[in-house]
């Protein structure tokens, strides 16, 4: 009798000692979920902003922060799209790109057609990576190619 006590003990212990595990990746998921998200606001939304105000004039930039199907997800992404204005009407050959954040925390640029291109880490707040590819973008959309 005593050693199926002891067994639902050991259950019950292992039980608990599980539950403790999946609260803690559960948490770590949210956290990650959260810096990412913390991440593509301090660094992309900004610059995305600043570079639509100075080049207000000769290239439209456009945000989605939020996709649809997105909106839920573990690992947060934003598009953009680029496209060089003619006259009053928009040029309708522009590039809708995407910013992604991998689980290890790396971030890529990508766009159907090209490379995706690593712009950082959710760990290091800098936009410069960002902001030199954003540039490089902007200027192949002004030029038209």
């Amino acid at each position: 009798m005593m050693s199926k006590f002891k067994e639902a003990l050991e259950r019950g212990k292992e039980a608990r000692e599980q539950e403790g595990k999946d609260r803690n990746e559960k948490a770590e998921g949210v956290d990650f979920g959260a810096q990412a998200r913390a991440w593509l606001n301090d660094v992309v939304v900004a610059s995305l902003e600043a570079a639509k105000a100075d080049v207000a004039g000769e290239v439209t930039v456009e945000m989605d922060t939020t996709p649809r199907r997105q909106a839920k997800a573990s690992t947060p992404s934003i598009r953009f799209k680029v496209y060089r204005k003619r006259g009053m009407e928009k040029e309708e050959v522009g590039r809708t790109f995407t910013v992604n954040v991998q689980l290890s925390g790396q971030v890529s640029v990508s766009s159907p057609g090209m490379v995706a291109r690593e712009v950082g880490n959710i760990g290091d707040r800098t936009d410069e990576r960002f902001s030199t590819l954003l540039a490089e973008l902007i200027e192949d959309a002004a030029k038209g190619t």
